[in-house]
């Protein structure tokens, strides 16, 4: 049985950590580069970066702070937000990141997932998916619609749907994040996980909702994700990346363990 992982999530927005509930309310609340340092020493397995408004303000990545993280860290990071084009991922993969995740410009332009995975391979691509429930429809059968720009704007897509179009198209791993249980610490959506897990064959990371180690195990067995992100716990100090380790896997789980 293969390991699993463990993901802070750092939203950076003009150059700063932040942090909100719902996809609102957003504080400043430090440094990414000082925290993806101390998340790494600590032993996560992975960071994740979302430049939570560069498809909003239809403007470019912070590639400074990739740079910057590149050269703080000795683990594998991904970077989304307002990537749109092969050139942008590739921008984002020489300034030091292992992967790119697409999201809104994925929802719009589809052939950029197959374009990425063919240019730089699909273990590079991950594919971000915010995700509001909603009621069932012949549109949305599943009851979970995609929503893009920073759950702003509704498409009209099922998120099932979707996840397997993203496998099809060659994507390698997805992140499924519930906008309605972001940031509340309430535990995982893991009705949806499980939906998609089920669905594809590739990765699926669960985001959104984690408050304990209890729901990070609940994500990794009962909902069939093979990671589990992270953010409030750990940035306020609830729990350090060790803690939540010995915790779930004292729970039974298999994870990369740090002593």
């Amino acid at each position: 049985m293969l390991s699993k992982r463990i993901i802070p999530c750092l939203d950076v927005r003009n150059g700063r950590l932040t942090k909100g509930v719902k996809f609102e309310g957003n504080v400043d609340i430090g440094d990414p580069v000082e925290t993806a340092r101390r998340y790494y020493e600590q032993g996560a397995d992975e960071i994740v970066f979302y430049d939570i408004t560069a498809s909003h303000e239809d403007r470019g990545i912070f590639l400074d702070v990739v740079e910057r993280v590149a050269s703080e860290i000795f683990i594998p990071f991904s970077v989304g937000g307002g990537i749109n084009t092969v050139e942008d991922m590739r921008a984002v993969l020489v300034a030091g990141a292992e992967k790119v995740s697409v999201n809104s410009g994925a929802v719009k332009n589809p052939d950029i997932i197959s374009q990425g995975a063919a240019a730089f391979g699909s273990q590079a691509i991950v594919v971000g998916m915010d995700v509001k429930q909603v009621e069932k429809s012949a549109t949305i059968p599943s009851g979970y619609e995609i929503v893009i720009h920073g759950g702003r704007k509704f498409m009209g897509m099922d998120a099932i749907e979707w996840a397997k179009t993203c496998e099809a198209l060659g994507a390698g791993e997805l992140c499924v994040n519930s906008i309605d249980a972001d940031g509340t610490k309430d535990g995982y959506e893991l009705t949806l996980t499980r939906l998609i897990a089920d669905a594809v064959t590739i990765p699926v990371i669960a985001s959104g909702g984690a408050g304990s180690p209890a729901h990070m195990y609940d994500a990794i067995t009962r909902g069939g994700a093979t990671a589990a992100l992270i953010a409030s716990i750990v940035h306020y100090g609830q729990y350090t990346i060790p803690d939540l380790k010995r915790q779930i896997s004292d729970m039974g789980a298999k994870l990369r363990m740090v002593w």
